[in-house]
């Protein structure tokens, strides 16, 4: 397997920080060049060396950076688009710039490249009981027993390859009611919202950080035959816009949120400002050594039932409220 070296620029002082939210996308193996644990050494040595390289020494003004490699293959793009949104998301809060340029290089391919070597592996994949997720350069005979979701995400998050995205898919598929209002939190490409309008609700509101994931959820609803009429697409932060939150403000049926853990114990009394009475909440991108902890903080506020659905270390939850 081919593997892309991705590079993040960052301060010591979010070593910590970032290392927590790559695991919790997914991540498990990183490398770190950090200037500070260096000059700890040079000061601490023991007067046992007699030479260090001038390449070493170089450590000493270097930026910080956290090295991850992700397969070149649609699990790869997916947890790239998931590592820039959640640079997005702390540089939105870092007003000081405490966390430095939170920056994501690519070294080992060109980053014209990315969007496309990784297609080859996005095939139409059956989900659940009722859907087929189709990437919108492959063709699909379509024998009339499945509802097509075409999708194209282009840097966005969601292609439905991810167990993350399918997990909660097939929970929303046993939750929905004709003409249910959803509310996707952290929309990527838009999978989750227009798969419940194809499933039969009856309008959906799509929300994320990045601009061009907002842009790219219209332009799938559209290659879906989904009316502007009841699919609204929005761009921002919530936890720090209270415009945007005021904007979306309603009681919704079914609330989808395929983010990461800190990101949903954060956002939970949002779930609770947007729920209707006896609405469902389904909450994934959750790996799952941390499930038990986003189950307590949401239980905290009033969710309730919590049913699990859990595939190779990921978990995608349903509760109702």
């Amino acid at each position: 397997m081919e593997w892309t070296e991705v590079n993040i620029y960052t301060t010591t002082a979010a070593i910590e920080l970032l290392t927590v939210k790559l695991m919790d996308i997914g991540i498990k193996g990183f490398a770190i060049q950090d200037a500070e644990d260096f000059n700890e050494f040079l000061e601490n040595k023991n007067g046992q060396w007699d030479y260090i390289d001038d390449d070493l020494m170089g450590l000493s003004h270097c930026e910080t950076c956290i090295t991850v490699y992700l397969p070149c293959n649609e699990q790869g793009a997916d947890m790239l688009s998931a590592i820039r949104s959640m640079l997005s998301e702390l540089k939105s809060s870092d007003s000081e710039g405490a966390y430095g340029r939170l920056e994501a290089e690519l070294t080992s391919i060109r980053e014209e490249d990315w969007a496309n070597n990784w297609k080859q592996y996005f095939k139409p994949l059956k989900v659940g009981e009722k859907l087929v997720i189709k990437p919108s350069w492959e063709e699909y005979n379509d024998d009339g027993q499945r509802i097509i979701l075409e999708i194209d995400p282009a840097s966005s998050f969601g292609t439905g390859q991810h167990h993350t995205t399918r997990l909660c898919l097939e929970l929303l598929e046993k939750s929905l009611n004709s003409g249910d209002k959803l509310l996707d939190m952290g929309c990527g490409s838009g999978i989750l919202s227009i798969g419940a309008l194809l499933l039969g609700a009856g309008n959906a509101v799509a929300v994320d950080i990045e601009q061009n994931a907002a842009e790219t959820a219209l332009e799938n609803a559209v290659k879906n035959h989904i009316s502007p009429d009841v699919y609204k697409t929005y761009f921002g932060n919530i936890l720090t816009d209270e415009k945007l939150a005021s904007e979306i403000d309603d009681k919704y049926d079914i609330i989808t949120a395929n983010i990461v853990a800190d990101v949903l114990i954060a956002m939970k009394e949002h779930f609770v400002r947007y729920i209707r009475k006896g609405g469902t909440l389904i909450v994934s991108g959750i790996i799952e050594e941390r499930m038990d902890e986003v189950i307590s903080a949401l239980e905290s506020v009033g969710f309730k039932g919590p049913e699990a659905n859990l595939k190779e270390g990921w978990a995608a939850v349903r509760f109702t409220y």
